[in-house]
């Protein structure tokens, strides 16, 4: 930790301001803690965390490495850590697209076993959103009004799910690749899809204030 690479220029930035480090700062794990005991001490969470312009994920924050320059973060007040989930959890589903869409394609071109292994990884990052979204309160989006509460939803979507992932499984032991590659498609996209609309609807409804859109989700 004393080598010259740890010694160099760190530029750090906390809600675009220019945080001069502690000279024993200077791992990423190290900076993170600085800026996170920074942010408590204005009520606040830390809630994005970029090295060198490339997001990190703060719950599998990456290893310690040499040769980054540059560090930016963003913290998030309490009252607003609900809609900072909200919008996580958008983010969530936007890269879960992306695998997805990818996957519809790979899985065309590749072994049954190969297929199968990218299938699982992307099952599994699927339920992300919901699990973030199991964080957010009852009464970000106000009372029920007659619909189904925001657990209620969740718990039906978790369902959903299960039975989407159910039915690319069992795609995934046929002959055909196209079968993989159509449920993929047919099935999985379309409830991403839906479930980004109804968080953007979400969102607004959030920010707006008012919880009288929540039932339409």
């Amino acid at each position: 930790m004393n080598s010259p690479a740890t010694r160099r220029d760190i530029q750090v930035t906390l809600d675009g301001q220019r945080v001069d480090l502690p000279a024993e700062r200077r791992s990423l794990t190290a900076i993170r803690a600085y800026l996170e005991a920074l942010a408590m001490e204005q009520q606040r969470i830390l809630c994005a965390f970029c090295v060198d312009g490339r997001p990190a994920n703060l719950a599998h924050f990456p290893a310690d490495r040499n040769g980054f320059t540059h560090v930016a973060a963003e913290t998030v007040d309490l009252d607003d850590l609900p809609r900072q989930l909200i919008r996580t959890a958008l983010h969530q589903t936007v890269q879960a697209r992306e695998q997805a869409l990818a996957a519809v394609v790979l899985v065309l071109i590749n072994e049954g076993v190969v297929a199968r292994e990218f299938w699982w990884k992307l099952a599994a990052d699927l339920k992300a959103p919901l699990l973030t979204l199991s964080l957010v309160p009852e009464s970000v989006c106000g009372p029920a009004n007659g619909s189904a509460s925001l657990t209620q939803l969740r718990k039906w979507q978790l369902q959903q799910l299960a039975g989407i992932i159910r039915e690319v499984d069992e795609a995934c032991w046929t002959e055909d690749p196209n079968c993989l590659s159509n449920t993929l498609e047919n099935r999985v996209l379309p409830w991403l899809d839906k479930l980004h609309e109804s968080l953007d609807l979400w969102h607004k409804t959030a920010l707006a204030g008012a919880g009288v859109l929540c039932g339409a989700i």
